[in-house]
């Protein structure tokens, strides 16, 4: 049912519409980022969206923050207050 509209190269935004209305939880499934002792350079990699939104599952706000390296040092300096669940 996901599988064959992406096979056919239709977008993902015309998939969830046709996926919701069957269930509309489907499409606002999204994983955790695991930070973990993760590195500078390994939050480098990750776009500043991200970012965004590990400080927001810590429930910290960056007021201020401009540059991608100012996230990264929120994220960096915020890291006791990630949930870590096994």
């Amino acid at each position: 049912d996901v599988a064959h509209p992406f096979s056919l190269g239709m977008p993902t935004k015309k998939v969830c519409e046709r996926i919701t209305k069957t269930n509309p939880e489907i499409c606002s499934v999204k994983f955790p980022v695991q930070t973990e002792k993760m590195e500078k350079k390994d939050l480098n990699k990750l776009r500043v969206k991200q970012l965004k939104s590990i400080l927001a599952d810590r429930g910290v706000e960056c007021k201020g923050c401009v540059e991608k390296n100012e996230f990264i040092k929120k994220v960096q300096d915020t890291e006791h207050l990630a949930n870590v669940e096994l």
